[in-house]
């Protein structure tokens, strides 16, 4: 199985090193594993100034060789992204882009602050969050800049109870420009298993997201736990193995120094 979006403490919010992480991802059974900490854009978010590629690079490649042949390890990192960082991103990727394996593009803030507060929701109605946000990641996809687009329907995880109608079919207009661009792009799709343990008790996507994905052709699928806890590394992924096949799709990528690779779901589970 491959777990492609893992934190370590080169993240703000995560307090465990690579090697704890590795660790506990060959426990759970992950061949291919991507630590892919933040780099945050945001100059108001906790996390800014925090993340040192320099740092970051000497200890994944320190821990690459200490469980060689145990276990794929790769370069990877969550880029924020949205339309007033653009430039920053822009700059990042150009500066360091070449260096990693994987690149995540993840939506965590819209025009108001970021996304996951309660406060965020309390003076805009579900489309008002929703709508700009998925504007935000459609302009993430047409940049090119990214391997894979993260939690692609995250607000659902934090709209609060005078929120909680969330109902993708209201949004299906909106997503099918997204899906469109990121088969035109060869951007990947991640379906982000953080949301099988937590509210909203599904995946991120759900099901009907990713059908509607497979329906308009694409194939481009990343898999990821959203980990910033050992016991977390590997949770869900077997069971989004099901639910893709269900939805008609048949492989996962599989990347090194941003190339993808499509391998079949098969293939996976003769691995475990």
């Amino acid at each position: 199985m491959f777990d492609y979006h893992v934190h370590s403490q080169n993240s703000v919010d995560c307090n465990f090193p690579i090697q704890r992480q590795c660790e506990a991802a060959i426990a759970a059974g992950v061949t291919e594993l991507a630590i892919t900490d933040h780099m945050e854009q945001e100059k108001a978010d906790p996390g800014w100034g925090y993340y040192r590629p320099d740092v970051y690079f000497r200890e994944l490649d320190e821990a690459r060789e200490e469980f060689a042949g145990r276990l794929t390890l790769l370069r990877g990192v969550e880029v924020d992204f949205n339309y007033r960082t653009a430039p920053l991103v822009e700059k990042f990727i150009e500066e360091y882009g070449a260096e990693y394996d994987f690149i995540i593009g993840s939506v965590h803030y819209g025009d108001g602050g970021e996304i996951i507060f309660p406060e965020y929701f309390a003076s805009r109605s579900l489309d008002e969050v929703i709508v700009p946000y998925l504007d935000n990641v459609k302009m993430a996809v047409e940049t090119g800049w990214f391997s894979t687009i993260g939690h692609i329907d995250l607000p659902k995880r934090y709209t609060p109870k005078t929120h909680r109608t969330y109902d993708p079919l209201a949004y299906r207009e909106h997503l099918q420009p997204i899906f469109a661009s990121m088969i035109a792009n060869n951007i990947g799709f991640e379906i982000n298993t953080s949301g099988l343990r937590q509210t909203p008790k599904t995946s991120m996507p759900g099901p009907a997201v990713v059908r509607w994905y497979s329906e308009a052709g694409g194939k481009m699928i990343t898999t990821g736990t959203d980990s910033h806890a050992p016991q977390t590394i590997g949770a869900g992924l077997a069971r989004t193995l099901d639910m893709l096949q269900l939805c008609g799709i048949d492989t996962v990528a599989s990347f090194r120094k941003r190339q993808a690779t499509l391998v079949p779901i098969e293939t996976l589970r003769a691995a475990n």
